[in-house]
């Protein structure tokens, strides 16, 4: 028996785990608009609506819609193909978190904006503002932006759709367009056996009065409880583009869909594979003419997926530098240290040079002459190559700067991750628009003169610039063969950003790039450069 006089042993004190320190506290509300130097330089030098950018970027920061982000990627979308009595349903469910972030979107103008009175431009600055809260809900509300210029081409149905596709609001029903008040666009173009080569599709389609009937396999339908699908199908005059509505006044059209992909990124988003069972469909344009029509289409997804990955690289980088300025290491903050600062220096400078050319390639999209429209062709594609191969290495540097917090799901850095390599794949991956470059310069001579303006506007500025330029020219004085098509639009692209930068930025901006874009006195990774003035390009990230 214990002596109740003895002393007892102390019971060991449970760690005081709510004690936090060294950590920075969570962002909070973020006014995206507010804080991003180069977005509101490239919206103001380009015409877009600060008024409207400036409202959607105080509202989409706020934490409420990155916690919208996280439950929309948590709950993934689901396939449900039948009923319980075993008819077909073929419908797909999301988390609410998914209609409210299309809500947001949408109702703001994002499809809408660029046909009903705005511009491109503000257009592009949505993409970029939305693609650093969820970038997996972009992709059905850049195919609704896209079709609407495709629908030119039969006058009759861009009277019925157009108003919807352009209207600021998200109607999620599953009934036909006429009893709705907003709608959105799909593609399905992709074949198991073609991939970019879409004149080997083999979906048919038979004439049916004055419409069609398609049958036949998708590989790829992105968004496929979008209210219709632009789509390519042989035709007896040839490769012909269609519009399949997804509801038709008796019910679902013959639309079957056959599994979701499972995909590393853009997950709050289905995609899906589908067959069409006799679809009815509507014509658009001419038969045989199904490429030329839906390029249009394709052309203004282009300049989204030049636009997205800069969106990406500004959440990374602004997450880093939020991480930085609050995390001390060996009794100094992070984003005092010499090392951390070049790395993050380096990283803004891929972020200047994405923003330049996303915004200018809007910009040629709102021009209105022949150069313009020519010019938009070769920009958008150099644009969407240099941006989409730099934001996977930008992306995981900023992860990486986190340490093991920038691995876990709490933090966006994952996400954006899954999400870096996408818009390079979507819609003709590096090689395909390397190659369209290339026949865009020969085919297109006012392309070629109108690049060539541009590039030779910034000469005389900085002496780097000048001598990039003249090796440039002289190594491809004609086109250069298909071996060279990456290297050519690399160097191009690289060129373009610097010719922008020169003209448009402070300094420090644009003798970073010129120092370590077009000088080959650099390592192979980030931050492996010296001599950028690393206080003025950390200053434009927003970092404290």
């Amino acid at each position: 028996m214990t002596n109740p006089a003895s002393p007892q042993p102390a019971t060991p004190r449970p760690p005081a785990d709510d004690e936090v320190f060294n950590q920075p506290c969570p962002p909070g509300d973020i006014d995206l608009w507010a804080a991003d130097i180069p977005l509101r330089e490239a919206t103001a030098r380009h015409g877009g609506d600060a008024q409207t950018l400036a409202a959607y970027g105080a509202s989409a920061g706020t934490a409420r819609w990155r916690e919208a982000a996280r439950e929309a990627n948590r709950q993934l979308p689901e396939l449900h193909t039948h009923d319980r009595g075993g008819r077909r349903r073929d419908v797909v469910t999301f988390h609410p978190a998914y209609h409210d972030l299309l809500h947001l979107g949408l109702g703001a103008g994002y499809a809408g904006d660029a046909w009903t009175g705005g511009s491109h431009v503000t257009h592009a600055a949505m993409v970029y503002l939305h693609s650093q809260v969820e970038p997996g809900t972009c992709c059905p509300m850049t195919m609704t932006y896209a079709a609407v210029p495709a629908l030119a081409a039969n006058p009759a149905l861009a009277a019925i759709w157009q108003p919807r596709l352009t209207a600021r609001g998200y109607d999620p029903a599953c009934v036909p367009i006429t009893e709705k008040s907003a709608a959105t666009l799909g593609m399905a173009m992709t074949e198991k056996q073609g991939g970019s080569d879409l004149r080997s599709n083999q979906t048919q389609a038979l004439p049916d009065g004055e419409a069609f009937r398609l049958t036949g396999h998708k590989w790829f339908c992105s968004a496929p409880m979008s209210d219709g699908f632009l789509t390519l199908a042989q035709a007896p005059g040839g490769l012909t583009c269609f519009l399949v509505p997804r509801w038709l006044d008796g019910g679902a059209n013959a639309i079957h869909l056959m599994r979701l992909k499972d995909k590393l990124g853009n997950r709050a988003n289905a995609s899906a594979e589908i067959e069409y069972h006799g679809a009815f469909a509507h014509r658009i344009g001419e038969e045989g003419d199904g490429v030329r029509t839906i390029i249009a289409m394709v052309h203004h997804t282009r300049l989204d997926t030049a636009m997205a990955p800069a969106g990406l690289m500004r959440a990374a980088l602004a997450e880093a530098a939020w991480w930085c300025a609050g995390r001390s290491v060996f009794q100094r903050r992070l984003i005092d240290q010499p090392l951390m600062r070049r790395v993050l220096a380096d990283l803004a400078l891929d972020l200047e040079g994405a923003v330049a050319l996303g915004f200018f390639a809007a910009a040629t999209f709102d021009g209105t002459s022949d150069a313009d429209r020519a010019l938009a062709r070769v920009v958008v594609a150099l644009a969407k190559f240099l941006s989409n191969k730099r934001c996977p290495p930008v992306v995981y540097e900023a992860m990486e700067t986190l340490g093991g917090m920038g691995y876990v799901e709490e933090t966006p850095l994952p996400l954006l991750y899954r999400e870096a390599p996408l818009n390079s794949i979507w819609e003709g991956s590096g090689n395909v628009i390397c190659l369209d470059i290339l026949r865009t310069l020969a085919k297109v001579p006012l392309a070629d003169d109108a690049l060539q303006a541009e590039l030779q506007a910034a000469t005389g500025a900085d002496n780097r610039y000048d001598a990039a330029l003249a090796a440039h020219r002289a190594r491809w004085p004609g086109r250069p063969d298909e071996g060279d098509a990456r290297w050519f639009a690399d160097s191009a692209a690289r060129l373009l950003a610097a010719s922008l930068l020169i003209r448009n930025t402070p300094g420090a901006v644009a003798d970073g790039w010129c120092a370590s874009r077009l000088d080959a006195a650099r390592g192979m990774v980030s931050g492996a450069i010296s001599g950028l003035d690393e206080a003025a390009l950390i200053a434009r990230i927003g970092a404290p």
